[in-house]
């Protein structure tokens, strides 16, 4: 395959508000490929970087699919080396099945990591962002958390239908695997010289977003961010505070660990005002959660 004008390269997954963000912090002078499933969003997300000075190429990009990342991968390194990888891709507990949210959020982003990690240069580094959601589900068996983070997924025991019992549940168990694969991820990634890490936002400010705070859950949402210690939702670029320092120098000694930035939201569910009085208050307010983790 040809290979074009070398230059630092960084994978962006996810053609959404949180990626973009990273991207534009940090991609200055690399050539940036963007990949989605939906490649108008793609298309939609490169247009506005390259008007703003970037080098960005859309593609459309499958997530739950091995063959579609490799191809990803095969695509960017035409362009050069692969130094960081952003994943910022994902569907929510509102927007897709079980089925879809463990293909897509669980098994996707694992094989992201594994495989980006095989051909991640020395020096490079990636950010994968998670949720808070995954925070509030109960705690695993340490036998869970080690399968999670090191063995194929979806044939998993705990995985199975019966052992799943909605989106939400899904979602969560999704965003915990996250976690434990980075961590698992970061030690592979570093016999190449390299570092992975995870960020777990909270309710971000977007487009959508900001249809769900005007809508039908509009009281829902004003009383969570009253009752959050930053009594208000997070902005899109406030997550690449995070993410340059982690992909960046100053971060050198940070590998296989992951970022709450919520607000304290997740304090307050389990130490404050926002805790659940009974189940389906607790249910109520995590699906909301999950719902506005999106990227």
């Amino acid at each position: 395959m040809e290979q074009r004008l070398s230059k630092k390269v960084m994978i962006l997954t996810g053609a959404g508000q949180i990626g973009m963000a990273i991207a534009r912090r940090i991609g200055s002078g690399m050539k940036i490929v963007i990949g989605d499933k939906n490649i108008g969003n793609a298309h939609a997300i490169a247009r506005t970087m390259n008007q703003a000075g970037f080098d960005t190429i859309p593609l459309e990009m499958d997530l739950s699919s091995r063959d579609s990342i490799l191809h990803l991968i095969a695509e960017a390194q035409r362009y050069g080396n692969i130094s960081m990888l952003v994943n910022a891709a994902g569907v929510s507990p509102s927007q897709a099945s079980v089925e879809t949210i463990l293909k897509v959020d669980l098994y996707g982003t694992a094989v992201l990591l594994e495989e980006v990690g095989k051909v991640i240069c020395p020096g490079g580094s990636g950010v994968t962002i998670s949720s808070q959601s995954g925070h509030r589900m109960p705690a695993l068996t340490a036998e869970q958390d080690e399968q999670l983070a090191m063995t194929p997924l979806l044939n998993l025991e705990l995985l199975q239908p019966g052992n799943i019992k909605d989106t939400l549940h899904a979602y969560q168990m999704a965003k915990r695997c996250n976690v434990k694969r980075v961590m698992a991820e970061a030690v592979k990634w570093g016999a190449k010289g390299a570092r992975i890490n995870s960020i777990s936002p909270g309710i971000i400010v977007t487009p959508l977003a900001i249809d769900e705070f005007n809508g039908p859950r509009g009281d829902f949402y004003r009383n969570m961010f009253a009752k959050c210690p930053a009594r208000r939702p997070g902005t899109a670029d406030e997550i690449p505070h995070v993410a340059e320092l982690l992909m960046g120098g100053k971060g050198a000694f940070i590998t296989g660990a992951d970022f709450l930035i919520d607000g304290g939201a997740t304090a307050s569910y389990f130490y404050g005002p926002l805790k659940p009085h009974d189940s389906k208050e607790k249910t109520s307010q995590t699906i909301e959660n999950g719902r506005q983790s999106t990227k």
